[in-house]
């Protein structure tokens, strides 16, 4: 990009029907943004922005010389996108104009990030949505109405919670044009290179930080790193928002940092890219199937899901898939796809599959990537010699099943071993917590098959295989199942080669234990 001082920081884009006032005497939407968008990047930047918007031309007015030249000098155009936005010939001529004038001083994205902004007011389908916009991310401020399917613009007219939720859009789109504008603001200073992709420098150290919480700049030193957050279904979109926006306060980059095309074969090469540059996929499964890119045979959730597993096959990426708790789910193609992410064999040590609250998902993803900067586990000679304490042996059972773990919780002891007993009390992160440094430091599971099903026991065996990334340097633990009543054909079949499958239907009965024992003793298989 050209080294041009631009004269004023953001032009706001806009159909004026937009931002005739629904309540008199008060200030219409479009006047409401610009004020909160004033007041927002100044105090991100610390001194006040130049954005402007012109609030008196009308459409039957003739483009003005003037605009079009104040347009060349602008550093971002937001667009203000809604129905009447695609129609009007004076908003379109505003955006091909800066657009042309962007690409005459270099191009318009600058390290990834477009001198555009897409704030959707209200949404317009792609097909009549402006070329220049179709692959640009939208900062929604709407909501849909999930029974009635109406569109609810975020407006404080609408209640507390759409007001709550336009300040939150609106801090998104605030600290994403600051990070542009920073890096626009060093590159004119000529301490930055010009340009995008992932060889561009960083920025200077007055825009270090907002390109860190933004976003705008490329996984590099002074960040934390890149994660493939997925694009997902309608449902779950404000969920994905969110943590989106946790990622980029804790200084990574997020993609994808653009819209996936909507032909299969140019999203696969799209997607694998950003693959590539990540370090961790978080991927949200909902209640819809999802759009099928054309020419494909998958949904796009499910292809980055599949990509994403292929990507993992390096071992140098990590991959959380999260599904509500308490899902309903009507569409019988998108109950296949959860029940094939439920009993995923793939899912294994460099995997999670949560099932759960959105808020442990939340922590999750925080732990996750806490892992990924841990220090490597110590050299096996620093590790104190085996046998030197009791072989640690961790009860793992469900919660129904708990108060009929004593007797083998005393047999055990007996034979030697400090026994290790599930608890269920407590806050759920400090439980899980508990789980996973019972995981990391045990010499043998012993996982009681009783209230339970095979795919809580499944999952069981998932979790054990993880215990690496739960901090484990010890080799991975001695596994046992012991079938316990009720007795089912379910349980009599089961059969696994990731663990020695023990019936206890009577009680405790010590021999068929004994091969078990002796294993774990040794630190070995059976």
């Amino acid at each position: 990009m050209s080294r041009i001082q631009f004269e004023g920081d953001a032009f706001i884009s806009y159909a004026h029907l937009d931002n005739v006032e629904l309540v008199e005497g008060r200030k219409g939407w479009v006047a409401n943004l610009h004020r909160a968008l004033e007041v927002r990047v100044a105090q991100l930047l610390g001194k006040p922005p130049q954005i402007w918007r012109d609030p008196k031309l009308s459409g039957n007015d003739l483009f003005a010389d003037t605009i079009v030249e104040r347009l060349r000098r602008v550093a971002i155009l937001v667009a203000v996108v809604s129905p009447r936005y695609v129609k009007s010939e004076w908003t379109i001529r505003e955006l091909t104009e800066f657009w042309a004038a962007a690409e005459e001083q270099g191009g318009v994205r600058v390290r990834d990030k477009a001198r555009v902004f897409k704030v959707l007011k209200t949404p317009v389908p792609p097909d009549r949505t402006p070329a220049e916009l179709r692959m640009l991310l939208g900062y929604e401020f709407f909501k849909v109405d999930p029974e009635t399917g109406k569109i609810r613009e975020l407006d404080e007219i609408f209640g507390p919670e759409a007001h709550r939720d336009f300040w939150l859009r609106l801090d998104d789109l605030a600290h994403d044009i600051c990070g542009l504008l920073e890096s626009l603001e060093a590159i004119e200073a000529g301490a930055e290179p010009a340009g995008g992709g992932d060889g561009a420098a960083a920025p200077v150290a007055g825009a270090a930080a907002a390109a860190a919480a933004t976003g705008t700049a490329p996984a590099t030193a002074a960040s934390s790193g890149t994660v493939y957050l997925a694009e997902t279904t309608s449902d779950l979109r404000d969920q994905r928002e969110t943590i989106r926006r946790d990622l980029l306060q804790h200084g990574y980059h997020v993609l994808p940092d653009h819209m996936l095309p909507h032909v299969a074969e140019e999203a696969d090469a799209a997607i694998q890219g950003h693959l590539a540059r990540s370090q961790m996929s978080i991927h949200l499964i909902g209640k819809h199937y999802g759009v099928v890119p054309e020419g494909g045979e998958l949904s796009l959730v499910e292809m980055q899901h599949e990509l994403a597993t292929a990507r993992s096959a390096g071992r140098d990426f990590a991959r959380l898939i999260w599904i509500p708790d308490g899902l309903q789910v009507q569409d019988d193609r998108q109950r296949r796809v959860l029940d094939r992410l439920r009993a995923d064999p793939r899912i294994g040590e460099s995997a999670d599959l949560l099932e759960t609250y959105f808020e442990d998902l939340r922590t999750s993803v925080q732990d996750w990537l806490k892992r990924g900067r841990r220090p490597a586990a110590p050299p096996a000679a620093s590790r104190p010699a085996p046998g030197a304490e009791p072989p640690l042996l961790y009860l793992i059972a469900d919660e129904r099943d708990l108060p009929a773990l004593d007797p083998w919780a005393d047999a055990l002891f007996d034979e030697g071993f400090e026994v290790i007993r599930p608890i269920f009390e407590g806050g759920e992160r400090e439980i899980r917590e508990y789980h996973e440094e019972n995981l990391a430091t045990c010499d043998g599971a012993l996982i009681f098959y009783g209230a339970g099903n095979e795919l809580w026991v499944r999952r069981k065996l998932r979790e054990i295989q993880k215990a690496p990334g739960y901090g484990r340097t010890k080799p991975q633990p001695t596994i046992g199942i012991c079938l316990i009543g009720p007795r089912t054909p379910e349980k009599e079949r089961l059969r696994t080669h990731e663990a020695t499958v023990v019936p206890q239907w009577d009680g405790v009965a010590m021999e068929p234990l004994r091969s078990l024992v002796a294993a774990i003793k040794a630190g070995g298989a059976v």
